[in-house]
Order: C-alpha cells, then structure tokens, then sequence
C-alpha cells in the first residue's frame, strides 16, 4: 500500500511543471548580449540617417551594464534573482533579434526602406511622436472600455435570465441563433448610419462582438449548474432570488470568464476596423494615417503599442479569475 501510494505521489509530483531553473551565468550572457548589440551598433556604418541611433546604442548599454552585476547577484535576490535567471534566454534572444534586425536594415541595407525600418527608426517615434500616439492609445481605451463593459454587463444579465427563465430563453434564443454568429463587422455599414456619430457606433459595435460570447457562455454555465445545488437550497428555505445570485451566478463563473476572454479578442479585432473606418482617434486610425504617409516605422510602432495593450488587459483579466476563482487558480495560463 505505501509503495503504491509513493508511486501515485511521484507520478502526480511528475505531471506538474515546474519553472526551469537556469545558472546566473545565463544571465551574464545576456548582458554581453545587449553590449555587443551596442557596439556594433556604434561602430559599425550606416546604410541611411537615422537620428537615434546613438541613443539606442546607449539604451542597449545600459541594460547590458545592469544585468552583468545583476548575474553576480541573482543568487542573493530572492525571487526577483529566480524570475531573472528564468528569464535571461529571452533576454539574450531579444538582443539577438534586434542585432539581426539592426544588420539587416540600417547597417547592410538587405532590407527595402520604408517598408523594413530599423529598430532606432521605431524608438524615434516613441520619443519624438509620443503625444500623438499616446493620445491614440488613450482613445481606444476608452473607447474598448465603454463597449466592453456595456456589452459584457449586458450579456451577463440576458444569460442569466436565458438560464433561470424558460419564457427569456423562448424569446432570446432565436434571436442569438440568427444574430449572435454574424461577425460584428458586418453590421459597420448600418451601424454609422442609425448612430448618432462614430463614436457611438464603435461603442455599439464593440459591445456587441463583446456580448454574443458572454451571454453563451454565461447562459452554458447557469444551465450546468448541479441541480443538486438548487434542490438543498430550496429544502433550506431559500428563495428565487437567492438561488439565483448565490447559487446559480457563483457556479457558472468560471463559465463566464471563458466568455468574458472571447469577447475581450473579439472586442479587439472590431476596436481596430471599427476606428479605421470612423473614429478621428484611436490606434487604428493611428495605423491607417501612418500607413497613409508611409510611415511605417510610425505602423510598427502602433502594432507593438496595440500588443502591449491587448496583453496587459488579459492578464489583468486573469489577475481578476485568479482572485474570485481561488479554488480553480492556476487551471487556466496565461
């Protein structure tokens, strides 16, 4: 029995990832890395002008500079040191791709100009354009945040009352059957013409790539709940309403993320088409008045500002998972 039982222990001990753990010399290299980036960046000549070289020679210095003593010391910075051993491959990969980059651009010219800028073309907008482009980037969030929530709160409550009433879900389902798998672009020319201004259209067409998923989703997990569930709270006393919002809702959360994540990506996808064709502000009329100038570098740089948005706002979406689903932490990555 006790060699089973350490057998079953070990296989399940064996079925969890763990972190890989890497040497502090990995993150020396890295440094070096960053430091011959710098310096053949600097020394080396260029195939075109580009004002901002030296400053991201120095940028690239600087971080070289920082990880060598930080290699040393990664064994006595506790966690902080563990996530940087952990993450020194990518470190050194990131230089090694912005070497390639700079070579093939800026230095060998292998790449067609304006097209293939080099990465000191891209910085130079970060510090030369910022208002612009933060201005842009400000706008979607506003404009995604208004969609969003609207749509999401609006699909949580209709698939809560699909799920808990058979006289919505009579009247409700149809109507999702026949509109809820159209994509949401598809309503753009209808939608500039009914609303009022652009801006409002976005919102609306926002919300609603946002909504189909959610009320799916919420709807799916309200109907799954344990029927069990509801039997021991009735045989308690309790009433309609708290079946429904202390029973039924905390038992389809996790079912609700799901949907809250969908519609999150779908939001994404219209946001950028939808500020293309209206919006006089946002990353996506950023990226079509770049385009529009051919200024690519200006494109590239709204590409990886539209990443880092979209990133930042699913983990903090499974920041907020991870704190209301404790018990199911760490099922789902991201």
């Amino acid at each position: 029995m006790s060699g089973s039982i350490t057998a079953g222990t070990a296989l399940r001990t064996a079925a969890v990832p763990t972190r890989l753990s890497y040497p502090p010399w990995r993150v020396l290299a890295a440094g070096i890395v960053w430091l011959v980036l710098a310096g053949l960046t600097l020394q080396l000549p260029e195939a075109g002008d580009f004002p901002r070289t030296a400053v991201f020679a120095q940028g690239s210095a600087a971080i070289g500079l920082a990880l060598l003593p930080l290699g040393l010391l990664a064994g006595r910075l506790g966690t902080f040191g563990a996530r940087l051993r952990h993450w020194s491959p990518w470190l050194a990969a990131i230089a090694v791709v912005l070497l390639t980059w700079e070579l093939v651009t800026a230095k060998f010219d292998l790449l067609p100009m304006p097209f293939f800028p080099p990465p000191q073309a891209i910085l130079e907008v970060f510090l030369d354009d910022w208002p612009k482009l933060g201005g842009s980037t400000l706008n979607s969030l506003i404009l995604l945040a208004g969609g969003y929530a609207f749509g999401a709160g609006l699909g949580f409550v209709l698939g809560v009352a699909i799920g808990t009433s058979k006289a919505v879900g009579y009247w409700a389902h149809p109507v999702l059957r026949f509109v809820g798998p159209l994509p949401a672009t598809a309503w753009l020319p209808l939608a500039f013409f009914v609303f009022p201004s652009s801006w409002s259209a976005s919102t609306f067409l926002v919300a609603l790539a946002t909504g189909f998923p959610v009320t799916v989703l919420t709807w799916s997990g309200v109907a799954g709940v344990n029927k069990a569930y509801f039997d021991v709270a009735r045989t308690l006393g309790a009433s309609r309403s708290f079946l429904i919002l202390r029973v039924a809702i905390p038992a389809a959360l996790p079912h609700v993320f799901v949907g809250l994540f969908m519609g999150l990506g779908g939001s994404f996808a219209v946001l950028v088409v939808a500020e293309m064709l209206g919006v006089k502000s946002g990353l996506g009329w950023y990226l079509q008045w770049a385009q529009g100038w051919a200024a690519y570098a200006n494109m590239y740089a709204a590409l990886i500002v539209m990443a880092l948005m979209c990133s930042s706002l699913i983990t903090l979406l499974f920041r907020l998972r991870d704190r209301l689903l404790a018990w199911q932490k760490g099922l789902v990555q991201w």
